[in-house]
């Protein structure tokens, strides 16, 4: 009997978000950087010209879903993110897939604001240097978490959401005689502009 009522909840849960749901695509830009270098002072002795990591704009595309019903829903994307930070002597380069799954609260008419964790997938990221190479990550997959607001005008959304950490996520080099290594995880601002098919 208590597994037939909790397959009724489910069942009756799912139907109430999907009263309201739609299905798009989206894109846009990203400025931020990663996070700090390691032994930043220790590494200067080797490259004179690093300096602590400089935002760079970036870009982003992707799929969205939404579901909701009286001003409240949860908004599951997949989108592919480009992001480069400066550190003078090198750019470090970062290609990832992103699933952020935000619960949101339309608020005052077209205005909503959203929340909840951004699951990270790194799909490539290196510096290329006469050097050293970085290559490889600590954790393919981290978990970070992303808030901020959006407007809806018909079938098109701007949304403007912050992207942050929860724990730093090394990058370090492919050589064992490197000891270098950064903070792969991005803070960023992300500027988006969906359409809903």
């Amino acid at each position: 009997m208590k597994k037939i009522l909790i397959i009724m909840l489910c069942l009756t849960s799912t139907g109430i978000w999907a009263q309201s749901s739609e299905f798009g695509i989206k894109g846009g830009l990203n400025y931020g950087s990663t996070g700090d270098i390691n032994g930043f002072d220790e590494a200067r002795e080797d490259f004179p010209d690093l300096k602590n990591g400089e935002s760079k704009a970036g870009y982003h595309f992707g799929v969205f879903g939404k579901f909701g019903i009286s001003g409240v829903f949860i908004q599951p994307e997949l989108i592919y993110t480009k992001l480069t930070t400066d550190y003078g002597a090198f750019d470090y380069d970062l290609n990832k897939i992103d699933l952020p799954v935000l619960l949101g609260v339309d608020i005052l008419g077209p205005l909503n604001v959203k929340a909840g964790p951004s699951f990270q997938y790194i799909t490539n990221n290196e510096i290329e240097n006469g050097t050293f190479k970085i290559g490889n990550v600590d954790k393919d997959i981290t978990v970070g978490y992303q808030l901020g607001a959006g407007l809806n005008l018909g079938n098109l959304g701007i949304d403007v959401r912050y992207e942050g950490a929860f724990t730093d996520n090394t990058a370090f080099s492919e050589t064992a005689e490197e000891n270098f290594s950064i903070d792969s995880r991005p803070s960023q601002w992300i500027l988006s502009l969906s359409i809903a098919l």
